[in-house]
């Protein structure tokens, strides 16, 4: 073998589904980004860790925040499919997390996430994140085999034809790790864990979702406020948008249910799940 050169090895994960999906640019996608002060979330995220054990963080407030962003804009409820649009069933989000061992990425879809608390949220994302690095959830296996099985020259085309049968037909096939409406009405994931505080993410033709919204780190910052600069918690939440769903104008109507929701989190959380909040 020569030298510099390498057998290389076979690529896997998410680099194969990637390889499989892209193809050169073509697809109707805008950014936006919205700066949000971060002092009422953290207030929040204290109270709840002092009366509970779950481990609320910024990721499941956004997801919260995303739910009351798409239960307020209606256009941003909708499916596409054969020239038509029909209005989703329920507000589902689709959280991209890492495996407990950080070593790998992974999705899980909360169904009616705008009817369910941020603590409801964190403790379905967490028992479904255990499930899947212990191997025991069976959805996310049957989707990985399948994967893993399905030889790459055929795999964009085995990728569109799940979706067009999941997403434009509406059609349920769990026992092939194929569930119905797989990515929910929304995808969020975090780059703040990284101490990243702002990035972009393409949106995939398969995803068939309106929005796909990163959470940065939150950091001091000196803004303008009540009439002074000061240093205050600032988080940028940046947005992916598909311009066959949503144009400028509901963009930003999404923007304010988002900024609406971080300003006043315990304002639009079910009391009963907090008692003391």
């Amino acid at each position: 073998m020569s030298r510099g050169r390498s057998a290389g090895r076979p690529v896997t994960g998410w680099r194969r589904l990637a390889g499989a999906s892209w193809r050169a640019p073509s697809d109707p996608q805008f950014f936006g980004a919205v700066d949000i002060d971060a002092a009422a979330l953290l207030a929040f995220i204290d109270e709840v860790r002092k009366h509970t054990d779950t481990h609320l963080t910024m990721t499941h407030l956004v997801g919260r925040a995303v739910a009351h962003g798409l239960a307020t804009v209606p256009a941003m409820r909708q499916r596409l499919a054969r020239g038509r649009e029909y209005e989703r069933e329920s507000v589902d989000v689709f959280f991209i997390v890492t495996t407990d061992d950080g070593k790998e990425l992974t999705g899980i879809k909360i169904s009616q996430a705008d009817t369910k608390s941020a603590i409801a949220i964190s403790d379905e994302l967490a028992v479904r994140r255990g499930a899947i690095s212990a191997g025991t959830d069976e959805q996310f296996g049957r989707t990985k085999r399948m994967l893993e099985v399905v030889p790459r020259p055929i795999l964009r085309a085995g990728i569109s034809l799940s979706a067009w049968l999941t997403s434009d037909l509406n059609i349920n096939l769990p026992k092939y790790g194929l569930p119905r409406q797989a990515f929910g009405g929304a995808m969020i994931t975090s780059v703040g864990m990284w101490d990243v505080s702002t990035a972009y993410s393409p949106l995939a033709s398969y995803y068939r979702v309106p929005v796909l919204v990163l959470v940065g780190a939150v950091q001091p910052r000196p803004v303008a406020h009540a009439g002074s600069v000061m240093v205050r918690p600032m988080m940028t939440l940046t947005a992916t948008f598909d311009h066959r769903y949503v144009d400028g104008y509901q963009a930003s109507q999404f923007a304010a249910a988002l900024r609406e929701y971080c300003a006043h989190p315990a304002k639009f959380e079910p009391a009963v799940a907090h008692p003391h909040l």
